[in-house]
């Protein structure tokens, strides 16, 4: 895979992303694939003065006009009062027009990865859509998407994704297992080049149930079978409480979970935002770095980059 240029759609305008673009590329000058930021030139370039960082941004209109080693952007118009304000519904069309541009580009050339700002699912998704991921595969009329935290040493990906709790066991089936380990495996060793060593968690306490019908013998145990069968190194079902210990992670590089939390919490807790979501089954690759808007620290400064570091790494490596 041969991805060369990227497109940074700042998300919501209220957030401490453009503290951490500040941070990044100060530190981070010197590149050579084509850096697009998508949203609106002005509201940015006051954020990121206000903090102290100024960057030289080559304002373009069209993709066709974007430079090597430059940092260019396309300005999306948005009407603002104040330079640090709060989340509001009123930015919602601002955010979709970004990610409408972002989309058109990426549809044209297909030598672009995504990575987007954080949003606020509250007041942009507006209970339209679980979260970004369902939001860009329905945009995108995928059907397959499925959710990677990307770390070099462990990965995780659960199963469900933004969905309440009380329904998660009617959302597993060895159907879905079976497509998400096979579409991670497919990326591991076309893309990373790596082989993939699969760990499935089981759903209940202990891999155990007092109920007739239990998830690890019905439907986790019959998908590690048929996955062995196709010569996927995949071994399984663990209990969550006890998995995530360094003796039992050490030979697994992936670990499958049934729901969100039970294994987004264990690697934040291991990794801090030395991590990245992935999203694979789009038309194209998108990178969300792994935190949200964060309001309380806006405008304070104290915003930690690493997140956005890593997937610019991480994209420089594939």
């Amino acid at each position: 895979m041969s991805i060369k240029n990227i497109i940074i759609v700042m998300g919501e305008p209220y957030s401490t992303f453009s503290e951490i673009i500040g941070k990044h590329f100060k530190k981070y000058n010197k590149f050579k694939k084509k850096i697009i930021i998508i949203g609106n030139t002005d509201l940015l370039n006051k954020q990121l003065k206000k903090l102290g960082y100024f960057i030289n941004f080559n304002q373009i209109k069209k993709v066709q006009d974007a430079k090597n080693n430059r940092i260019n952007i396309i300005n999306v118009e948005f009407k603002y009062n104040k330079i640090f304000s709060k989340i509001s519904t009123n930015s919602s069309n601002y955010i979709n027009e970004c990610f409408n541009i972002a989309l058109k580009i990426l549809n044209n050339n297909r030598d672009y990865i995504l990575i987007n700002g954080p949003i606020s699912k509250k007041s942009f998704l507006k209970k339209k859509y679980l979260g970004i991921t369902e939001f860009l595969s329905k945009k995108t009329k995928s059907k397959n998407e499925v959710m990677l935290i990307f770390n070099k040493k462990l990965s995780v990906s659960p199963i469900t994704t933004h969905i309440p709790i009380k329904y998660v066991a009617k959302n597993i089936s060895k159907k879905k297992i079976i497509k998400n380990i096979l579409t991670i495996n497919n990326f591991f060793r076309k893309t990373l080049k790596k082989k993939a060593k699969f760990a499935i968690l089981g759903l209940n306490p202990h891999c155990e149930t007092v109920d007739k019908f239990s998830e690890e013998e019905k439907v986790i145990k019959p998908s590690i079978k048929y996955l062995r069968n196709l010569g996927i190194y995949v071994n399984g079902p663990f209990s969550a409480d006890t998995f995530f210990l360094r003796e039992n992670m050490k030979n697994y590089n992936i670990v499958v979970g049934l729901y969100h939390d039970q294994v987004l919490t264990p690697i934040k807790t291991l990794f801090n935002f030395n991590a990245i979501n992935i999203t694979l089954g789009l038309p194209f690759l998108r990178i969300s770095p792994d935190h949200g808007p964060n309001t309380n620290m806006l405008g304070k400064n104290k915003s930690d980059a690493s997140s956005l570091t890593y997937a610019m790494q991480f994209i420089k490596n594939i």
